[in-house]
């Protein structure tokens, strides 16, 4: 894989799926480096999403610096293990309309999907082997912004935790991210964050929120305040809008606010 550390370019990876569900119709650009498609073993949820971020962390670790376009958020186990075997210290910076902060104790659906972050911080311990060599990040070392749809008990742990919280304003992002000091950080953004009116076929909708131009602008922000490492964008689209134009269009502006330049080719059925 290229080393594009020096002109700040982005190796792109793509990960077309929703937990262990593969999405054909998941849109890979035509500038993807990598789309990743392991085969995964029959069994336990947790044994195949396991199988899976383990090919994505190989793949990630390949990556001067990676952009993940993936599915879910969970996969970004896979990223931050990766980032952890040659940054020893790192940052999070979490856009999301959810805290992801749920455990299999306090979840009351079991969704892994709304424990990524929890999962990050060192909170579920006995879900996933640990053969990726994830090391906890400490809470003062994340910054979570927006997370206006909590559950209760979620919304109970958030507030005990040391877990930086901040509306998404890039003036409060770029103050948030100033106070962790100069240390890698890990971008991680959920599509769900974007004003629902504006987020046609999210499989969590959340409502008002802030505006896809607004979002723009925190990443741009993030980006001129501290060293980017590595970002993420979790596409949680339905399946069958994965593929819109839409979906694609609010890709391409977010990335490009990463400073990240795609070109698009159709989807196949892997």
């Amino acid at each position: 894989m290229a080393d594009r550390s020096a002109d700040g370019t982005w190796d792109l990876i793509v990960t077309p799926w929703h937990l262990d569900e593969y999405i054909p119709a998941f849109p890979i650009p035509a500038t993807a480096t990598e789309a990743i498609r392991p085969a995964l073993p029959t069994g336990p949820v947790a044994a195949r999403m396991s199988r899976l971020h383990q090919a994505a962390a190989d793949v990630v670790t390949q990556a001067a610096r990676p952009l993940v376009l993936s599915g879910d958020c969970p996969t970004s186990r896979a990223a931050v293990a990766a980032l952890q075997r040659r940054h020893r210290d790192l940052a999070v910076l979490w856009l999301d309309a959810h805290g992801d902060f749920n455990t299999p104790a306090i979840s009351t659906s079991g969704y892994l999907g709304g424990m990524a972050l929890a999962m990050l911080t060192g909170r579920t311990p006995d879900l996933f082997d640990e053969t990726l060599g994830l090391r906890p990040i400490p809470d003062t070392s994340v910054v979570l912004a927006d997370a206006r749809d909590l559950d209760p008990a979620e919304r109970d742990s958030l507030t005990t935790s040391h877990v930086h919280r901040v509306p998404a304003d890039p003036a409060a992002i770029t103050s948030a991210l100033g106070r962790l000091g100069p240390v890698p950080v890990y971008l991680h953004l959920d599509i769900d964050v974007i004003d629902g009116a504006e987020l046609p076929g999210a499989r969590f909708p959340s409502g008002p929120g802030p505006s896809l131009a607004q979002i723009e602008e925190c990443l741009a922000a993030a980006c001129a305040a501290a060293d980017i490492a590595a970002a993420y964008l979790a596409c949680a689209w339905l399946p069958e809008h994965a593929g819109d134009q839409n979906s694609r269009q609010t890709i391409t502006r977010l990335t490009t606010a990463l400073g990240a330049g795609l070109t698009w080719q159709e989807p196949d059925d892997g």
